[in-house]
């Protein structure tokens, strides 16, 4: 018997071989990565939980603001004015002596309401003109995506505030001026989806056998295009939070007293070395819920894929 030979039948013996250890090995190693994924899942679903929950208080806050608090969210006590957080004043008083968790929760519906609006008009329009674009071949849908080009390369907050200038001020407006913003992206995201959809095989399939171009539109390829368009508009929501929180600090928003996130942000600018809370409890306010609204927007991305 040769070297070689006992090498081999040394390797390749069951318990003590060197292939006998890696196979040994290879549960253990299966039983980590089994174990990491595992925590890496619970993790990111609590966390998912969790963005869910504040976007679920967010919502009874704009619906129900009476079962929060029992402080007005526009009229002050006089002689409370910048008070510090207490128990009768959670978050303390503003300059007026209003109280300021009171009009973060009459706030909601005011950012809530802008933001939805925003995304409805983004998400109608912008999916409309995509779907064109990407079914209706041709210069028709060229000249959609010149316009969406166009739209891309204006700044959104100089788009938004050009808008609000011609539709004038306050919450609602504020909210169409962004969601006019949003309509290029979209736009140009349905048309992808649209357009890699309309060149499946059960798509020419539907057309082979005798399918309409509108029937195979609303059937097929519409409902298949959705599951991003859907991702992008819960990441627009948060964004749309923040947009109208920017132009409400702005001046451009809801007018005073009208409680509004972006406005509280902006009257307690002026006390920040005095009563800090004024603005640092309605900016972490906008900041937790952009960060569940992109949360909700990433689990959304991962049931796509």
């Amino acid at each position: 018997m040769t070297t070689f030979d006992t090498t081999e039948r040394t390797l390749l013996q069951p318990e003590g071989g060197f292939l006998g250890k890696v196979s040994a090995a290879l549960p253990f190693r299966r039983q980590a990565e089994a174990k990491s994924w595992s925590h890496r899942l619970k993790g990111a679903q609590i966390g998912l939980v969790l963005a869910w929950f504040m976007i679920a208080i967010a919502i009874l806050w704009a619906v129900f603001p009476e079962l929060f608090t029992s402080h007005s969210g526009t009229v002050g006590v006089a002689g409370t004015q910048l008070r510090a957080p207490s128990a009768a004043h959670w978050l303390g008083t503003d300059a007026l002596g209003r109280d300021v968790f009171a009009r973060i929760i009459y706030g909601a519906v005011n950012s809530l309401s802008g933001a939805f609006v925003s995304v409805t008009v983004g998400l109608l329009f912008g999916t409309a003109l995509g779907l064109i674009a990407g079914s209706v071949r041709g210069m028709i849908g060229d000249v959609i995506m010149r316009i969406v080009d166009v739209l891309l390369s204006i700044p959104n907050l100089l788009l938004s505030l050009t808008i609000i200038i011609l539709l004038g001020f306050g919450t609602i407006n504020a909210a169409i001026a962004v969601g006019i913003t949003s309509v290029a992206s979209f736009a140009r995201l349905a048309r992808s989806e649209v357009v890699r959809v309309r060149n499946s095989d059960y798509v020419e399939a539907a057309f082979g056998s005798g399918g309409t171009f509108g029937r195979v539109l609303l059937r097929h390829i519409l409902p298949n295009s959705l599951t991003s368009v859907i991702a992008l508009a819960a990441l627009q929501f948060g964004s749309a939070i923040l947009a109208i929180s920017t132009l409400g600090f702005l001046g451009y928003g809801a007018p005073p007293p009208t409680p509004e996130w972006g406005l509280l942000i902006a009257e307690g600018r002026n006390y920040i070395a005095r009563a800090w809370w004024l603005t640092a409890v309605p900016g972490f306010v906008v900041i937790l819920v952009v960060l569940s609204a992109n949360r909700i927007s990433q689990s959304f991305g991962k049931v796509r894929t």
